[in-house]
């Protein structure tokens, strides 16, 4: 669904001057229904000035008045409305005002996900390898002042993000612990054989052992009486 320019701003506006629901505005905005419910709390976004969709020709008040009349119903962009171009892949871009706020969101990554790789914590915070590994060993110069504090409501990523990362590092825990698993079975399986062949291998040398011993019983008499004679 295409979504507004600016669409943090775009959800200030609506949440202060209409009647929206949270989903509704969520929906439109392309965020997550927490992230709209922590900017209207004031603990996202708390600096950034709201941008009137209706002025920028992304809405019309008529669209509004129906959605307001009808919590279900989903506000649809103007025709006429330029839409963004997609993103494409790259390092996350975060605002001046948050980038303190990284190493509190990376501490509680590691502290409450701690199956998250370091590559995917770089995605979702916009951040470095350094970074983490120094706040993972905890030889960051910022140590003591470090916070830990959920990333989404510090409005450095999605909530859907932040789901879809987590899920897909468990699923690699769970495939990595498959594969561990077969490893395992097929290293007992492989002693069965060896273990196999060496009780033959030592049967075998019993048997000619005693073969030889018999045979060499069995000479002995004939000889004697060879000797004799």
């Amino acid at each position: 669904m295409a979504q507004p320019l600016m669409p943090v701003a775009t959800a200030v506006w609506l949440i202060d001057n209409t009647t929206l629901t949270f989903k509704q505005i969520a929906d439109f905005c392309g965020l997550h229904e927490l992230e709209v419910q922590g900017i209207a709390d004031g603990t996202v976004g708390a600096h950034i000035v709201g941008v009137d969709p209706v002025a920028n020709g992304e809405l019309t008040w008529e669209e509004i008045r129906r959605c307001e009349a009808d919590p279900e119903a989903r506000l649809q962009l103007s025709a006429d409305a330029i839409i963004p171009p997609a993103r494409t892949k790259g390092p996350r871009y975060t605002p001046v005002s948050k980038r303190q706020d990284k190493p509190d969101a990376i501490a509680w990554l590691i502290k409450h996900h701690p199956e998250l790789s370091d590559a995917q914590i770089c995605r979702l915070v916009g951040t470095t390898r350094p970074t983490i590994q120094a706040i993972r060993n905890k030889t960051h110069r910022q140590m003591t002042q470090i916070q830990p504090r959920d990333p989404v409501q510090l409005g450095l990523c999605r909530q859907d993000e932040l789901d879809q990362a987590v899920a897909e590092a468990r699923a690699r825990e769970e495939r990595r612990k498959a594969r561990e698993g077969r490893t395992e079975q097929t290293e007992e399986g492989a002693d069965i054989p060896q273990a196999l062949a060496q009780a033959d291998a030592a049967e075998a040398a019993e048997a000619a052992t005693k073969a030889a011993e018999g045979t060499a019983d069995t000479s002995t008499p004939a000889d004697s009486a060879e000797s004799s004679a």
